[in-house]
């Protein structure tokens, strides 16, 4: 609970904060490698994919009450910022994975 209580209080700083119009938060966390998880992980290699990894974005241009059901995996944060900025892709990136883009408007 202690961890909650922190995040919640560092993301309303932020939306306080004259950059919050700009801004998207990204948390993902590990929820005990999948054992409270509704449907069967992935199956994965030694690298990856594998265990289901939660995520919520905050951001004004997060699309509200959306669960978007598309495949990531933990380099999808990578993917979605290169995209953002017109950067050049980072080697290592699994192509397959999505990019973050379908959860903002």
């Amino acid at each position: 609970m202690s961890g909650d209580a922190h995040i919640a209080e560092v993301v309303h700083e932020l939306q306080k904060s004259p950059q919050w119009k700009k801004m998207a938060i990204i948390i993902t966390y590990d929820e005990n490698g999948g054992f409270w998880d509704h449907v069967t992980p992935p199956k994965g290699d030694r690298w990856g994919p594998g265990m289901r990894i939660p995520a919520i974005i905050i951001s004004p241009w997060a699309k509200t009450h959306f669960v978007d059901h598309t495949y990531y995996d933990t380099t999808s944060i990578l993917k979605f910022i290169t995209k953002r900025f017109e950067l050049e892709p980072l080697p290592g990136i699994r192509p397959q994975a999505g990019d973050l883009t379908n959860a903002f408007h």
